[in-house]
């Protein structure tokens, strides 16, 4: 594995966890403009961001325990599908869980080559 395979595959993962937490903050934001009050607005954009601190949280544990993140990042793409199941919406499920999948992978093969990349 090359010195470049090895750093790729190491911070790979992670920056499209950090990515992607910022790409699903971003449906917090259509809170404002409906006409609550301060406290109300206050209120909905803590539980849209309740998703947000999830990920973070999984990423911030996947950060040091790389199969953390092979674990949780699928499961949680998986759990997305199952709470939000509806068979017309194929395109939100690839788009909100084909990511959670995929950074999931890429934490296991982390994990998986922890050795190689250890040896930098």
């Amino acid at each position: 594995m090359t010195q470049r395979t090895k750093r790729l595959l190491y911070w790979l993962p992670r920056i499209l966890g950090i990515l992607f937490a910022v790409f699903i903050s971003l449906f917090a934001l259509d809170v404002f403009g409906v006409g609550y009050s301060f406290w109300e607005t206050v209120w909905a954009l803590l539980m849209h961001l309740v998703p947000t601190a999830i990920v973070v949280l999984i990423l911030a544990l996947a950060w040091r325990w790389a199969w953390v993140g092979g674990v949780l990042f699928p499961l949680l793409g998986v759990l997305y599908i199952v709470v939000f199941w509806e068979p017309s919406n194929w395109p939100a499920y690839l788009l909100l869980s084909g990511p959670l999948v995929l950074i999931g992978i890429l934490f296991w093969l982390n994990w998986r080559y922890r050795a190689d990349l250890q040896a930098r």
